[in-house]
């Protein structure tokens, strides 16, 4: 597979060019990303939708993760990155259909692959509020472990260190993915299986999407 390119910015986000995926995070560049948050009304409850990482990823394997997020590509500008919807979870829309919440900067540092690297991203979240059910996602087998819901105030609570942990009930790949089919499950889960964040920024999109979902 070729190896991705991204623009890349100096610390007030002024273009510096261009550089591989390698290089951006060897050399901890400043690139973009896109955040997007799916959340719904069922019977009367209120439910913020996320994912798990697939084991395979190179970063935070199996962590629970922002419902369908990404790189931007060189050349590519917010109205292309709502492809990782579509090739994340099967939802098709269009950036105009998304909420702006916020722009975040986040950045982190480890080892992949025994190798140090650097990630520096400036991310634009948004929100979707959808009717789109569980089991209608069609979720990418290389991405994505699995999908789960559970109501924004509970969540909330959790981020919030009001409670330990919480069920949530959600879609996995089931026959190792094979024809789309999936099996649904409830997990127990804590904030601490979260791809590492400071619980500000989940409380903080938690809080806009619940404002969101009332209107």
């Amino acid at each position: 597979m070729p190896e991705e390119f991204f623009d890349i910015y100096d610390e007030e986000l002024n273009p510096i060019g261009t550089a591989s995926r390698r290089e951006t995070h060897a050399k901890g560049y400043w690139h973009r990303t896109f955040h997007c948050w799916l959340a719904r009304r069922s019977d009367g409850r209120e439910l913020v939708l996320f994912q798990r990482r697939q084991l395979g990823k190179d970063t935070n394997p199996g962590c629970y993760d922002i419902t369908a997020a990404g790189h931007l590509l060189a050349g590519e500008g917010l109205s292309d990155a709502v492809r990782e919807l579509k090739e994340e979870l099967g939802v098709s829309v269009s950036l105009q259909e998304l909420i702006y919440l916020d722009q975040v900067r986040e950045e982190a540092d480890g080892l992949v692959g025994g190798k140090p690297f650097i990630d520096r991203e400036v991310s634009d979240v948004y929100g979707l509020i959808t009717s789109i059910p569980l089991e209608s996602l069609a979720l990418q087998q290389e991405e994505v472990a699995g999908v789960y819901e559970a109501e924004i105030s509970d969540m909330l609570a959790l981020f919030r260190g009001e409670r330990d942990s919480l069920t949530v009930t959600g879609i996995e790949h089931a026959n190792a993915g094979k024809n789309n089919e999936y099996k649904l499950i409830s997990r127990m889960i804590t904030a601490g299986q979260f791809v590492p964040r400071p619980f500000s920024y989940y409380i903080d999109v938690l809080e806009k999407l619940q404002n969101c979902i009332k209107e």
